[in-house]
C-alpha cells in the first residue's frame, strides 16, 4: 500500500465536531439501557459521600470508556472528543470518575457487584447470550494473581500464580472470578472478586460459588448445572454450597494418601484408553490407542468433617510418563505413570464427564481477555476503587459478549479485543435532520458493516409505518 500525496500536500486537523471515533457504542450503549443498567445502579448502589452522587452515569461512563477500550482511568477521557456528547449524555471527565471511584466503600463494590449479576440475567432475556443453557451449562471457578507495581496498592502482597506451567511468587492483588458458559455458548462473568494478593484461592469461596449458582440460575442455566474448580477448590464448603444449591460438582483433588490409596485400588482391567493429544483410533478394534486412560471409582471426601463427608465419584486419568532412569531402548517396558483425579457428582458417563473437566480452561480465556482489555491495569491506589474498576470490567465484557451473539455467530465467541475492533472502534460522522433524527455515516465498505448492523438494528425499534 501507498500514499497518494506527498508530505508537503498532506495536511491534517482536529476540527470536526461531528465525528465521533467509537461509533459502536451507540448500539451497545442502547443494549444496556434496553436492559435498565442505569435503573439497577439506581436501586442497588447507595453511595454515602457527595463524590458517589449521579452514581448510574458514572458507572455507565467507566463501562462504555472500558468497551471503546479504556485499561485505565486516564483512558476514559476517549468518551470527550468530536461529537460524543451530540450523542450521548452524562459523559464524566476522568477526574471525576477516579474521585467517584475512590469515594467508594467495600459495600458499594458489593452492591456493583449485585448490578452486574442482575444485569447478566436481563442481557440473557434479550439477546442468544447463553443458548443451551437450559440443557446443560458449566460455572467455572478460578483466581488469578494479578500483577501490580509499586508499593501504594492498598492490599497488593506476594501470592503464587503460574507463569509457563511454573508456579512462582508475583506482587499485586488477588481476582476470584466465576464464568458461565455452555457447550454452544462462550462464556460470560456470573462474578468477581477481589481479595488481597496474600489470598488463597479458596478464601470466600463457598460463598461465592452459591453468589455465582444463584446469577447462573437467573442467566437461564435452569437444567443441568455443574461447577468446576481446580484442587484449591476441593473443599467441603464448596461441593457443600454446590449440593445445596442443587448443582453438580467436579472438582480436581489434591493427590493426598488417601486419593492414592483410591487409585492404587483400580483394578488394572478398569482402564480405558481415551482421545488424548499422539491417540490413534483403531478402527478394528473400536478403541482409542493412547498413553492416556481413565478409570472411576466411588470415594467418600471430607469423612473426618462433621455431617460434611460427601460421597461420589473418583474419576482418574492417567498418562504415560517415561523413567528417566530406565536402559535406552527399553523406555516402554519401564514406563510409570502421572495420574490426575477429579471428585465429581457429574451425571454424564466416565469418558464425557472426564473429558468436560478438562474443559475448565476455559476461564483462563476469560482471564486473559480481562488482561488484554480493561484489567490490564488496577488503575488506582485505593483497594474499593480497584475491585469496583474490576466488577464494571466484568459488566464491559458480559456487553461485549451479548453484543457479538447480537452481530453472527462468528462474533459470538470472538475475543474482547476483537469485538472492539471490529464492532466498537468504528469512525462515524454524526447528521442531523428531520425532527430531532440523527443518523451515523461510517466508512463504506467496511469489513464488518452486515454484523454491525445485525448488533444496530436488534436494539432500535423499527420505524414507524408511513401513513398515506
Amino acid at each position: 500500500m501507498r500514499l497518494f500525496h506527498a508530505p508537503a500536500r498532506t495536511h491534517a486537523s482536529f476540527d470536526d465536531e461531528r465525528v465521533i471515533a467509537y461509533a459502536g457504542l451507540e448500539p451497545v450503549v442502547r443494549l444496556a439501557e434496553r436492559c435498565d443498567l442505569d435503573r439497577l445502579i439506581d436501586e442497588h448502589v447507595a453511595i454515602a459521600d457527595p463524590l458517589g452522587v449521579n452514581a448510574a452515569a458514572k458507572i455507565s461512563s467507566i463501562v462504555a470508556g472500558m468497551a471503546a477500550g479504556a485499561d485505565s482511568i486516564a483512558d476514559l477521557d476517549a468518551l470527550r472528543h468530536g461529537g460524543m456528547d451530540k450523542l450521548f449524555d452524562g459523559i464524566r471527565a476522568p477526574s471525576t470518575l477516579g474521585s467517584f471511584l475512590r469515594s467508594l466503600t467495600w459495600g458499594n463494590v458489593r452492591q456493583i457487584e449485585k448490578v452486574s449479576r442482575e444485569l447478566l440475567g436481563r442481557l440473557a432475556a434479550h439477546t442468544p447470550l447463553l443458548p443451551g443453557a437450559g440443557t446443560v451449562a458449566f460455572l467455572d471457578v478460578d483466581s488469578m494473581q494479578k500483577r501490580t507495581y509499586g508499593y501504594n496498592k492498598q492490599g497488593a502482597a506476594f501470592g503464587h500464580t503460574k507463569i509457563q506451567g511454573k508456579s512462582v511468587l508475583v506482587r499485586g492483588l488477588n481476582v476470584l472470578a466465576s464464568v458461565l458458559s455452555t457447550p454452544l455458548a462462550a462464556p460470560v462473568i456470573t462474578g468477581t472478586r477481589l481479595r488481597g494478593g496474600k489470598a488463597n484461592s479458596a478464601r470466600g469461596a463457598e460463598s461465592f460459588v452459591a453468589e455465582s449458582i444463584t446469577a447462573a440460575r437467573a442467566a437461564g442455566a435452569t437444567g443441568i448445572l455443574v461447577v468446576r474448580g481446580d484442587s484449591a477448590f476441593y473443599a467441603a464448603g464448596v461441593i457443600g454450597a454446590c449440593r445445596r444449591a442443587g448443582a453438580h460438582f467436579s472438582v480436581t483433588v489434591k493427590m493426598d494418601p488417601k486419593i492414592k490409596a483410591a487409585i492404587a485400588a483400580i483394578d488394572e482391567d478398569a482402564w480405558t484408553a481415551i482421545e488424548y493429544p499422539d491417540a490413534i483410533f483403531d478402527e478394528q478394534a473400536g478403541c482409542w490407542v493412547s498413553d492416556a486412560e481413565i478409570a472411576e471409582v466411588t470415594y467418600t471426601a471430607f469423612a473426618s468433617k462433621k455431617k460434611q463427608a460427601v460421597t461420589a465419584r473418583l474419576i482418574v486419568r492417567r498418562v504415560k510418563r517415561l523413567n528417566p532412569k530406565s536402559v535406552i531402548g527399553q523406555d516402554e517396558l519401564f514406563s510409570t505413570y502421572r495420574y490426575h483425579a477429579v471428585f465429581t457428582d457429574s451425571p454424564f458417563h466416565l469418558v464425557q464427564a472426564e473429558e468436560q473437566h478438562r474443559d475448565h480452561a476455559v476461564v483462563e480465556q476469560v482471564f486473559a481477555d480481562l488482561v488484554c482489555g480493561p484489567l490490564a491495569h488496577l488503575p488506582s491506589g485505593d483497594f474499593a476503587a480497584n475491585a469496583a474498576w474490576l466488577t464494571c470490567a466484568a459488566i464491559t465484557h458480559n456487553l461485549l459478549r451479548a453484543a457479538g451473539c447480537l452481530a453472527g455467530p462468528v462474533h459470538a465467541k470472538a475475543r474482547g479485543a476483537t469485538l472492539r475492533r471490529r464492532l466498537i472502534a468504528v469512525p462515524a460522522r454524526l447528521a442531523r435532520h428531520g425532527r430531532g433524527h440523527i443518523t451515523l455515516h461510517l466508512p463504506q465498505h467496511w469489513r464488518w458493516q452486515a454484523a454491525w448492523m445485525n448488533v444496530f438494528d436488534a436494539v432500535h425499534d423499527p420505524p414507524p409505518a408511513l401513513v398515506a
